[in-house]
């Protein structure tokens, strides 16, 4: 237990976060707010180890680091895909517009969640709390009566977009751990030897899937929140050591873009923009990152500057990656490394990172479900219902990847429809409902409403695109019994 906490003089404008809205009688347990949650934020981005016990800030530099590493995940490996979907030009263009765009929605949100702290007195708003009294705010009555649907609209699209990343998990796992068992006979120490290699054949896919879901469900009933941050220190470091080598594999002997389409078909494009939207999306992390901020003045700064050098790297491995490969590009740019032990451990490590961070995605539906499901019953069935909901929720995403077992349209399908909202459509419908009823100047109406149309178009073919693909094949659940490496 900590001892009675002081304020730091730097941080006068920021009042402690208590929990019940209690007021402050030390020693109190105190934390930062995120949607009603204990410090989930410093979970994800490896924050202080006491989140649960007391609020601390983030200097400039901190606060950077946490937005790149929060924008991080395995979105990154399938980049190389997309561009291949959008072409060799038309790909890092249409990636530096959605980077763009994706940082001007969170700094909306920003914008409004501050506008609402300061006529309301609230020390903190989370992203459910500002559409809410951004509807209330609207000139329209229906939508001001209505304003409670806004927080249960966010909620369910965090719930369908942290479910859908942890199906991705699964598949990733599975594809990637089913490969190296396979080349395990064949590995070599030599990752620069040009020969072609036949994997030996193993289990299907699916039944990979089967064999984490038991580790998963272990992991998952994790919950104390001090033991999840040590999972998220272990995912940042091998994830960051992974980056690295991926890195300099693929600088290395790229061949000749002359034969690569500038220009793709617009039906792929669709499956772009939906992967490109699933790796933006960490706009769940804006509101708690700046509320944590010593000086949140200076944040719209750091967010500029974060998502710029997110934004750079995205586009760097994402076109690096397609020119070293070209048409042979896997799902996952792990899948094309060469056959040698080198490259295998940055496949393990990978898996290790993964399997650590689906307990971390997992917890925020589980929070948001769990809650209200255990305030239902007796105090004597909380615990068992608890435990019941998660193994239905970790057992629902694995049936769902093994459903729907190509990872690049799991990416395409869960960026197109869900985080295409909370990251495209509803920000800019947000500020039209927060300031038009004190005077918007009709560009900004008009800018806000065409960035909600391009993410709702997005949402639509996206989503129709990846079902169409799964639909259109002949057996969408049947995969090949061996893989080739050329290396």
């Amino acid at each position: 237990m900590v001892g009675h906490p002081t304020r730091d003089p730097e941080c006068q404008q920021r009042p402690w976060r208590l929990r019940d809205n209690q007021e402050p009688t030390y020693p109190a347990q105190l934390r930062c707010g995120h949607a009603g949650k204990e410090c989930l934020l410093d979970l994800l981005t490896s924050a202080h180890p006491h989140a649960h016990v007391f609020f601390l800030s983030f200097r400039a530099f901190q606060a950077l680091v946490h937005l790149v590493k929060g924008n991080i995940g395995t979105g990154v490996l399938g980049l190389p895909l997309a561009m291949k979907n959008a072409g060799i030009l038309m790909g890092p263009l249409s990636l530096l517009a959605m980077g763009f765009i994706s940082c001007h929605c969170m700094h909306i949100l920003v914008r409004c969640a501050q506008r609402f702290c300061h006529r309301l007195n609230k020390p903190f708003m989370d992203y459910g709390d500002t559409v809410m009294h951004g509807l209330e705010a609207s000139p329209s009555t229906w939508l001001r009566n209505h304003a409670h649907w806004g927080r249960r609209i966010v909620s369910f699209f965090l719930i369908v977009t942290q479910m859908g990343f942890c199906c991705v998990y699964i598949v990733f796992l599975a594809d990637n751990l089913k490969q190296v068992v396979e080349a395990v006979n064949s590995t070599t120490n030599n990752c620069h030897y040009n020969r072609t290699v036949i994997l030996t054949p193993t289990m299907d896919s699916r039944l990979y899937m089967l064999t984490f879901l038991p580790f998963l469900v272990l992991l998952v009933f994790v919950r104390n929140l001090r033991a999840l941050s040590i999972f998220s220190l272990l995912a940042n470091i091998t994830m960051l050591v992974s980056l690295i080598i991926i890195t300099q594999s693929i600088i290395q002997g790229i061949p000749d873009p002359s034969h690569l389409p500038l220009v793709a078909n617009w039906k792929t494009y669709s499956l772009f923009f939906g992967t490109a939207v699933f790796s933006f999306e960490s706009i769940g992390v804006v509101l708690p990152l700046e509320n944590k901020m010593k000086d949140a003045r200076r944040f719209p700064v750091i967010l500029s500057l974060g998502m710029s050098i997110v934004t750079a790297l995205y586009i760097s491995i994402g076109t690096l990656g397609y020119l070293r490969f070209g048409n042979d590009i896997k799902a996952s740019i792990t899948l094309n490394l060469p056959n040698c032990w080198l490259y295998h451990s940055v496949k393990i490590l990978y898996i290790i990172g993964i399997l650590c961070t689906y307990a971390l995605q997992f917890y925020v539906p589980a929070e948001i479900i769990i809650p209200f499901a255990t305030s239902q019953v007796l105090k004597r069935w909380a615990l068992p219902l608890d435990l019941f909901i998660r193994l239905a929720m970790v057992s629902l995403t694995c049936v769902l990847a093994i459903l729907i077992p190509r990872l690049d349209l799991v990416l395409s399908l869960v960026g197109s429809l869900s985080s295409s909202a909370l990251a495209l459509i509803i920000p800019p419908l947000l500020e039209i409902t927060t300031y038009y009823s004190e005077g918007m100047s009709p560009v900004t109406i008009i800018k806000d409403a065409l960035i909600s149309i391009l993410g709702f178009v997005g949402f639509v073919m996206g989503t129709y695109q990846a079902l169409d693909e799964l639909i259109q094949s002949e057996d969408p659940l049947t995969f090949s019994n061996s893989t080739i490496f050329i290396q």
